[in-house]
């Protein structure tokens, strides 16, 4: 006997609203950031402004991807479409990773060749304001991407997070420069930044394969489940060959359930049903398969292998 959750119950709505305002002020951004850099001719603006590029096209692929993730389970798709999202955070953190190269193959051009700086305070006000935008965008995203359980929203939001510090270092290193006159140090805080870049990045591509790889649940979620499961154990229903596995927001759980043969059919559906109910309750966007055996089989109690 199974129970599971329809594709209908899924519902989160349309996310691809945030991936919109992300591509906009990704626009707006890159805009201002360029103006910076080219009225003051600082590597550590321009390498900035790299980044706020890299966000564009990130931005592009999270419209895609969320568009993608959004659509119904289907005859080629039983699972839905939900994994689309991994691809997304993926390509975004391959294209952090290539913003941090250009940047660094700029700084140390410019490090070999120091070049004084013009109109820094103009500059420097430019790229404060991109960053209030940066910054206010990053908060509803990532406020999204934890309220829907989207792992392409929260990639765009901290990415965009990090583009906000990026900025913050820049910006506190050209007015060293401009104050102490080291022009070495705008290239060394690139350098920096392209560092601190292609940590995210590493991190982003790492949980996004992790979730490509079918993982299980964190142990919080597993520590809720079985926390759901407790009072149904405490009446004697045995359950066992748990096993978990999430797609971008959804959540999927199967499991045997062992109940006294002499049961009937329909009574088993039933606690299957109260048992999904539980779970559900305690797990948003969770698909639950149960599979019903009889208690005294000794079949009924062989675990599934790993190998």
């Amino acid at each position: 006997m199974e129970s599971g959750v329809g594709p209908g119950r899924d519902a989160r709505g349309d996310l691809t609203r945030f991936a919109l305002l992300s591509i906009a002020a990704a626009v707006v951004t890159i805009a201002m950031k360029v103006t910076a850099w080219r009225i003051t001719g600082s590597v550590g603006l321009l390498s900035d402004a790299a980044e706020s590029v890299v966000n564009l096209v990130a931005a592009v692929g999270a419209f895609v991807a969320l568009r993608v993730a959004a659509r119904p389970a289907d005859a080629g798709h039983n699972f839905g479409h939900t994994k689309a999202e991994y691809l997304s955070a993926v390509v975004e953190g391959v294209m952090i990773f290539v913003a941090a190269g250009a940047i660094i193959v700029a700084a140390v051009d410019r490090l070999i060749h120091p070049a004084e700086l013009e109109s820094v305070g103009p500059g420097l006000a430019i790229s404060v304001a991109a960053t209030v935008v940066n910054g206010a965008v990053a908060v509803v995203l990532l406020r999204a991407g934890r309220r829907h359980r989207s792992i392409t929203l929260e990639a765009d939001g901290k990415h965009l997070m990090t583009d906000v510090w990026t900025t913050v270092g820049v910006v506190v290193a050209v007015f060293l420069v401009a104050v102490t006159g080291w022009l070495r140090l705008d290239p060394l805080i690139a350098i920096a930044v392209a560092i601190n870049i292609l940590v995210v990045g590493g991190r982003l591509i790492w949980r996004s394969a992790e979730g490509m790889m079918d993982a299980a649940l964190p142990e919080s979620d597993r520590a809720k489940v079985e926390a759901a499961l407790a009072p149904h154990r405490e009446r004697g229903v045995v359950f066992h060959d748990i096993r978990t596995r999430e797609a971008g927001h959804r959540r999927f759980m199967q499991m045997h359930m062992l109940v006294p043969g002499t049961w009937t059919v329909q009574h088993a559906h039933d606690l299957a049903e109260e048992v999904e109910a539980d779970l559900q309750a305690t797990l948003s966007h969770l698909d639950v398969t149960i599979h019903v055996e009889p208690v005294e089989d000794p079949r009924a109690y062989e675990s599934w292998r790993l190998s």
